[in-house]
């Protein structure tokens, strides 16, 4: 970006229309597999990105149908899809989800060691086979938007067709929230920001 200021700007919660409540409620799937994330005060809130959004709470609201599926209703373990957002994130340069995600991350056990490792990517040492498929997954899909044979006969080996899918379908819809908030030019929220 080469202004400081977002593209879009975010609107404060007291000025969010009505129908943002129904668009995040979206974010909650009927069958959730994964625990929603608890509400505390020391938890991020993702303001700027939540205000932001409010400005289009039809797009919202199907948006976050299909991210809340990849969040809590995925087929992948909350670590396995942690791996592959904050590889997107990494590849994409996308700050804000990255800062995000390292919160999930941990709360998925995904470790310091690992988050810095994603970084390097699949080539880095300590992967165990599926995880480096899964980063090289991103990879390819993020470059050519297909998973190589060698690559995708690693993951058939261990995940079963929906897993396949949810891997897909998270990579698709974190590549899509990464060049959202790129372009819209969202900015860091204070309890995002590291010291």
């Amino acid at each position: 970006m080469t202004d400081d200021r977002p593209r879009i700007p975010p609107l404060p919660p007291e000025q969010w229309p009505e129908e943002m409540g129904q668009a995040i409620a979206a974010l909650r799937p009927p069958h959730a597999r994964h625990p929603f994330p608890p509400r505390r005060d020391d938890r991020p809130k993702g303001l700027n990105a939540l205000g932001t959004l409010a400005r289009y709470p039809a797009l919202t609201r199907a948006f976050h149908t299909l991210n809340g599926h990849v969040l809590f209703a995925s087929t992948l373990s909350p670590r396995q899809r942690e791996l592959l957002v904050l590889r997107v994130a990494s590849v994409r340069q996308a700050t804000y989800e990255w800062e995000q995600h390292v919160v999930l991350a941990g709360d998925a056990g995904v470790d310091r060691d690992e988050i810095a490792r994603i970084v390097e990517g699949p080539a880095a040492p300590g992967w165990s086979p599926l995880d480096r498929a899964m980063l090289a997954a991103v990879d390819e899909l993020l470059a050519d938007a297909r998973v190589t044979d060698p690559t995708w006969a690693v993951l058939a080996g261990e995940l079963d067709e929906h897993q396949l899918m949810d891997l897909i379908f998270t990579v698709g819809s974190y590549d899509l929230l990464a060049m959202a908030f790129r372009s819209f030019g969202i900015e860091l929220d204070d309890d995002l920001r590291r010291e």
